[in-house]
């Protein structure tokens, strides 16, 4: 069956209120792991998650950093404006450079209570290095699912990445009902990220700590990094009866040379994506070298993955053949890393080439997340979820996870 067929009543289950994790756990790696090993199920922390694996395996981590993108603004009446984050609206070759920029910036945004926005600008005061600094934000044009938010302030020289630290708040899911704490800050963070840019963490990674690494690193288990900066479209339900209805978010990936190469080089491994968000990068990767070999001349345009394009029929190139035209056709335009965006949608009926298991948290019930664990281990997904169920495993963003060996 084509997955734009899919009804999304079948990857439906029940999750209780207090089966929600609201809070992280202390210490990171204390989280509980369910193992799905070929079918059989057990359980154990996170900590000791190395017993699990071995040197044929590959990890594939996001290094991506959740950013402060919720800012809110109060207006003389007392009522507040939320502006949300999303995205840079202009494009660059760098997504960080948007966080280098001074005087000014367009980002697309929601926006909270935007009726009552009449006002030309709203303005914000915060200190930085103990001086003061207006911050000001204005529509410039407003989109169909958003607006495009110019946010600028005084003195002009300070860069966003400085402001949106210090005038924004951590952006928890939207299930997890309370403002975000001092705890947050960290904790909503995996220990590992690097690049400004995810409106939420990739959360299979939040139980990692150094002494995990430590012991992957120990035992020659090699770990990879790569870049997707995660974005709202995450949390965003499946409303129509069937997938063929329902419009994949895009999400940025930020991807090296350097990173495709090593990842060319461990092929013949296991490779098991550590999150939901390294698994659709890794099969974009193959998806984007394997559109370049049936069609050379591809535009940057053209080569970004999208939704359905994996379940339509073309000739399929082994793994290792896409990753060497991605890395060529990379090379011939100059390109050390390639800033792309990805529409895959992964669901039962997909056929996978790179990734062999995956490091995931539990998801909501008719998500497209559930779907992709459901794509990776078929319909033993209600088994897991059952057995998490029953054996007290927290859900969603900050509770427990499973890794899945199918």
């Amino acid at each position: 069956m084509h997955p734009k067929h899919l009804k999304i009543e079948d990857f439906s289950y029940d999750l209780p209120q207090e089966k929600i994790a609201y809070h992280p756990v202390n210490p990171r790696d204390s989280s509980q792991i369910l193992i799905y090993n070929k079918g059989n199920i057990s359980r154990n922390t996170y900590r000791n998650i190395s017993q699990y694996l071995d040197e044929e395996c590959v990890l594939v981590f996001n290094d991506t950093k959740v950013i402060k993108s919720r800012i809110f603004f109060q207006k003389d009446t007392g009522a507040n404006i939320e502006i949300f984050c999303l995205e840079p609206y202009d494009e660059t070759s760098n997504y960080e450079e948007h966080f280098q920029q001074t005087d000014y910036v367009l980002w697309k945004c929601l926006v909270g209570k935007a009726g009552k926005w009449k006002e030309k600008k709203l303005t914000k005061k915060i200190v930085i290095n103990d001086k003061e600094v207006l911050l000001y934000a204005e529509i410039v044009e407003k989109l169909e699912d958003a607006f495009v938010i110019k946010l600028s302030w005084n003195p002009a020289n300070i860069s966003f990445g400085e402001i949106i630290e210090v005038a924004g708040n951590t952006p928890l899911p939207p299930y997890i009902k309370r403002k975000a704490t001092s705890e947050d800050e960290n904790r909503y963070q995996t220990i590992y990220s690097e690049f400004d840019g995810s409106v939420a963490a990739p959360t299979a990674g939040l139980h990692f700590t150094q002494n995990i690494l430590n012991d992957l690193k120990e035992k020659k288990i090699p770990t990879l990094f790569t870049t997707l900066h995660v974005g709202a479209g995450t949390f965003k339900p499946v409303k129509s009866e069937t997938m063929e209805d329902h419009h994949m978010h895009f999400e940025w990936m930020n991807l090296t040379t350097e990173f495709l190469t090593a990842l060319k080089n461990q092929l013949d491994k296991k490779i098991i994506s550590v999150g939901t968000t390294s698994m659709r990068t890794l099969e974009s990767i193959y998806w984007m070298g394997n559109k370049i070999i049936n069609q050379p001349e591809i535009s940057f345009e053209d080569l970004k993955v999208t939704q359905w394009e994996p379940y339509e029929n073309s000739e399929n190139h082994p793994p290792k053949e896409a990753i060497e035209a991605l890395l060529l056709w990379m090379k011939n335009r100059n390109l050390p890393h390639l800033l792309i965006e990805t529409g895959i949608i992964i669901a039962p009926g997909y056929s996978f080439k790179i990734v062999k298991g995956l490091i995931s948290n539990f998801h909501q019930p008719k998500s497209t997340l559930l779907l992709l664990v459901a794509a990776l281990i078929g319909e033993n997904w209600k088994q897991v979820y059952e057995y998490a169920l029953e054996n007290n495993f927290r859900f969603l963003s900050y509770g427990d996870g499973s890794l899945l060996l199918p």
